[in-house]
C-alpha cells in the first residue's frame, strides 16, 4: 500500500505486446538483466526474483566503467499475475506497478514514493528512462 505523506511519482509506458509476454519479460531475471537500467553507460549484471508475496527481488545496477553501482531490492507485498506488483523497497518506500492489457498492447504504470536524495524530476526521468528501455527490449522479444 502506498503510504500517505510521501510524494508519489507516476510514470507509464505503452508496449506493443500482450500482457502475458510483458509480465514474463518484466519478472524473469534472464530478461531483467537486459533492460533494468536508465542509460546505455549502465547495465544490470545480476537479477534475482522470488515472485510471491513475501518474496524478495534484487537487481544489481552498475556503471559499465565500474565507477559506481548499487543493488535495487525489496519485498513483494501484493501481486496479481499479469496485472499488479506491489513491493516495499529495502529503504521502506512503496512501489505499485499496474499492467493493463488490451488487443495485444500493454500499459505499465508505476507509482512510487519519492526518496529524499534526488529531485522529483531526476527520479521521474530515471524511472521513465528504465520504462523506455523496457519498451525497446520488450518490443524486440
Amino acid at each position: 500500500m502506498i503510504s500517505k505523506g510521501k510524494e508519489k511519482i507516476v510514470v507509464d509506458v505503452s508496449i506493443n505486446k500482450s500482457n502475458e509476454k510483458v509480465w514474463e519479460l518484466w519478472t524473469s531475471p534472464e530478461h531483467i538483466i537486459n533492460w533494468y537500467f536508465a542509460s546505455d553507460d549502465w547495465h544490470a549484471p545480476r537479477a534475482e526474483n522470488d515472485l510471491k508475496i513475501g518474496g524478495k527481488f534484487s537487481i544489481s545496477m552498475e556503471a559499465k566503467d565500474g565507477s559506481m553501482g548499487f543493488d535495487f531490492s525489496g519485498t513483494y507485498t501484493k501481486l496479481n499475475k499479469n496485472k499488479l506488483l506491489v513491493y516495499q523497497l529495502d529503504d521502506g518506500r512503496d512501489v505499485r506497478i499496474e499492467f493493463k492489457g488490451d488487443d495485444g498492447k500493454t500499459t505499465i504504470r508505476q507509482i512510487f514514493e519519492a526518496e529524499e536524495t534526488h529531485t522529483i524530476d531526476q527520479q521521474k526521468s530515471g524511472w521513465q528512462a528504465i520504462l523506455i528501455n523496457f519498451k525497446k527490449y520488450a518490443e524486440m522479444h
